[in-house]
């Protein structure tokens, strides 16, 4: 099991990278909300069902950067390319605690 906050952040990008629905359930606390500007707080199951089967979407996705500012929050600058063409980045505010992922934020970024 991952330890710090950045291992259980990269550990999820990851299992999502691989549709590894296994091994990123257990890092997801059951409380957990997930919000971007098409998802408004959803919860464990929701997430789970619309948004974590979406990398097939995906050409490539690439962290490019992965910082901790505190004990638990973890920002995420990442890139992606998707199959129908076009290539974004995205950032994400992630909140780790007791080694579990409690919320998400994600902040749509434009082309690049």
């Amino acid at each position: 099991m991952p330890g710090s906050a950045a291992e259980v952040v990269e550990a999820a990008f990851r299992a999502y990278r691989e549709q590894d629905r296994g091994a990123a359930l257990p890092l997801y606390a059951d409380d957990f909300t997930f919000t971007s500007p098409q998802d408004d707080h959803i919860g464990k199951a929701d997430f789970f069902e619309r948004c974590f089967p979406t990398a097939d979407r995906f050409v490539e996705q690439r962290l490019l950067h992965l910082t901790p500012a505190d004990d638990e929050l973890v920002l995420v600058l990442y890139e992606y390319e998707l199959t129908t063409g076009g290539r974004y980045r995205n950032m994400e505010a992630i909140t780790v605690r007791d080694g579990l992922i409690r919320e998400v934020q994600v902040f749509f970024g434009g082309r690049v």
